[in-house]
């Protein structure tokens, strides 16, 4: 956090709008938590950017203020987070780690999480695809690169299952680890339009044991009460195990919905 935000221009604009981050500080500190529409805007010069987030200068501070610890999100007002100063939502007495021992920590909880990983990857905004030298190397038959493994995941016995994932799950989260190790394409097209999809506005990828091997695309309508399958996208041709162990994953994540199924046979 110490060494947060990690680009020279990002740094910049929160040197030129010390003042304004002050001012953030010193209202959440005194009437916090706060939802981001009532901190006023007194930001010197507005955040720039050719996307989305132009000239959204409060929120754009706000994360800015997460990655450096000095604020946090301290609940949630329908889906609009809750904004505080940190030491009122951190626990008290964490000791402070310095950074290349945090990068080792962060290193090794993520290669235990994903099991296997590249020692070194491509950035990408959020979170690291790489592990550097956690773990132990390793080499993945068929594919390049330097790979870094889990030792306690190793020899351990597997049991497979059928699963719905979610489109930010880990497993899928790095799409070109995905296409290395389970040569599965996938893209979340929610933001393409409606004649560029190849598999739906959220299609939620299918793991069936050790394989990820279609994706479904559904829709949770809650005024109508049903969940409805547009497709079910076979990237290898289903068995009928398969296809049993699809549809009641579907028939499940419905349930749990409390919705009811519309679309499968």
């Amino acid at each position: 956090m110490a060494a947060s935000p990690g680009h020279e221009r990002h740094r910049e604009w929160l040197r030129v709008n010390d003042l304004f981050r002050r001012d953030v500080l010193d209202l959440l500190g005194r009437r916090g938590p706060l939802l981001s529409r009532d901190i006023p805007d007194t930001c010197v010069v507005p955040w720039p950017s050719s996307g989305w987030t132009n000239n959204r200068n409060i929120t754009q501070m706000l994360e800015f203020l997460v990655l450096r610890g000095e604020v946090a999100i301290a609940g949630r007002q329908g889906r609009q987070r809750l904004w505080d100063v940190a030491e009122r939502v951190y626990p008290s007495g964490v000791p402070v780690i310095e950074l290349e021992q945090a990068r080792r920590l962060r290193n090794e909880r993520r290669l235990r999480a994903l099991g296997i990983a590249r020692r070194k990857a491509v950035i990408v905004p959020g979170e690291p695809a790489e592990v550097g030298d956690a773990g132990e190397p390793a080499v993945i038959e068929g594919v390049v690169g330097e790979w870094r493994v889990d030792p306690a995941a190793l020899r351990q016995p597997f049991t497979g299952r059928t699963a719905l994932l979610s489109p930010f799950d880990r497993l899928v989260h790095d799409r070109v680890r995905l296409a290395d190790l389970f040569e599965y394409e996938y893209v979340l097209e929610m933001y393409k339009p409606r004649a560029s999809r190849r598999w739906g506005y959220f299609a939620l990828p299918i793991l069936h044991g050790d394989r990820l091997v279609g994706k479904v695309d559904a829709t949770a309508d809650r005024r109508r009460g049903m969940f409805t399958v547009h497709a079910v996208h076979e990237d290898v041709p289903f068995t009928p195990e398969v296809t049993r162990a699809v549809h009641e994953e579907v028939r499940d994540l419905a349930s749990w919905l409390s919705l009811t199924v519309e679309g499968l046979p």
